[in-house]
């Protein structure tokens, strides 16, 4: 397997250190628009293991898919890994197309409000550029291999092992994402820093929110609706989530047979504050306005202006936990409500890692599913889901201890069925 990774910031930078275990590919180009980022994540990762020499460099410019099927024909890529934020999807994943590259992203192609019911109504939903495509990559045999990182990702992985494993009937899959995690400055004092993309999570939580419903299919709601309690393990404790727009309400139907899909993040009322008046402000905004001569789009301004979160692991303090709570009939026929979880500890992944919790377990399940392609356990041509895919190996591999395995166990946890997720 030879890998092209475009985008060498945080998630990009934790997964070359993740990759550089294992054995299972012969190249990894470590390619992004600033080509000294990139040669310093080569050489953090290259050091973490004598003699290595499977990584290299390169520039590229993701916006461009003429770019990125160069450098697949350049180097004999078998497989594109996209680690850059959604608004470069389209661009990557036709240029693996073209140059006859499997592909895997993290997040999908964007969406679009719908233009008179934004609130009620699909516009263009996640994803749906990539699966318009499908029969081209079904038409050459190759996989898009979409939503591969830890939400989407990991908790699409515990849908299918919930299908196959856990339930008879489900009657809800409800991805619940939350944290106890605290940023603090050189003083000592707690700030406000992002821990993932702001640009990324800008736009999944000011978007609609897309909820799946089996009698009426995909809708909207408000943002930040449906509030409620959940009470995440391993110490993290009750944290309050709400809706938000996001691959796994567009992946798991596609799949899983399931009444109802929801995915709801832990934001907190502080950084919801944040967001409500980046919007009254216009500073979610992607267009380009003009300022004393220089046209720059004000969400780009707000991301500038923040911590990189690549940067902030050696402040940060806590425990994040993605994972998929589902109820419905268990397979002994009795009511079941079960969450499924994998908690990352930030003081952990800065020790072994030197990369913060949050792009550390975004990163580790991409490197996971490409060993299990490369293994030839996990097959398929088509855009497809992680659903797609039996869950048995990618947990396993997960879990295993090192070396045979990544040395990251997940967690089941059942609670009473009856009992609300909050108790």
């Amino acid at each position: 397997m030879r890998i092209l990774m475009v985008g060498a910031g945080g998630v990009g930078d934790a997964a070359a250190r993740i990759a550089v275990e294992r054995d299972f590919f012969e190249l990894l180009v470590v390619a992004d628009h600033d080509e000294q980022r990139a040669t310093a994540t080569v050489a953090a990762a290259t050091a973490r293991r004598e003699g290595e020499a499977r990584l290299l460099a390169a520039r590229v410019d993701a916006s461009r898919s003429e770019q990125v099927e160069a450098l697949v024909r350049e180097h004999g890529i078998t497989h594109v890994l996209n680690a850059v934020d959604p608004r470069f999807v389209m661009p990557i994943f036709r240029g693996a197309l073209a140059a006859g590259a499997d592909y895997l992203d993290m997040a999908m192609s964007l969406s679009q409000r719908h233009p008179e019911e934004p609130y009620a109504r699909t516009g263009v939903m996640l994803g749906d550029e990539q699966f318009a495509m499908a029969g081209d990559w079904e038409r050459t045999g190759r996989l898009a291999l979409v939503g591969i990182g830890v939400e989407p990702g990991l908790s699409d992985v515990f849908a299918r092992y919930a299908a196959d494993h856990l339930f008879s009937e489900i009657d809800e899959l409800g991805t619940r994402d939350g944290a106890n995690l605290a940023v603090h400055d050189e003083g000592g004092n707690e700030v406000f820093a992002p821990s993932f993309s702001i640009w990324t999570t800008i736009e999944e939580c000011l978007n609609p929110p897309v909820v799946w419903e089996k009698e009426r299919g995909w809708f909207t709601t408000p943002p930040f609706s449906e509030p409620e309690v959940f009470d995440f393990p391993e110490g993290i404790g009750p944290v309050e989530c709400v809706n938000v727009e996001h691959e796994e309400v567009l992946l798991m139907p596609r799949w899983v047979d399931a009444k109802r899909v929801t995915f709801k993040y832990g934001l907190g009322d502080e950084f919801i504050g944040v967001l409500k008046t980046l919007n009254t402000l216009g500073l979610d905004r992607t267009e380009k306005v003009r300022v004393g001569g220089v046209e720059v789009s004000p969400r780009d301004v707000v991301a500038a202006c923040l911590p990189d979160p690549a940067t902030i692991g050696p402040r940060m303090t806590g425990k994040t936990c993605a994972g998929l709570w589902v109820t419905g009939t268990g397979k002994d026929g009795r009511p079941r409500a079960t969450y499924l979880y994998h908690v990352a500890d930030n003081e952990e992944t800065m020790r072994e890692y030197g990369a913060q919790c949050v792009v550390w377990q975004t990163a580790v399940n991409p490197v996971v599913a490409l060993e299990l392609l490369a293994r030839g356990t996990w097959k398929g041509i088509g855009v497809l889901g992680p659903e797609a895919f039996d869950a048995v190996p990618f947990l396993e591999l997960l879990a295993a201890p090192k070396p045979e395995g990544y040395g990251s166990p997940w967690g089941l946890e059942d609670r009473p069925a009856a009992t609300p997720p909050s108790a």
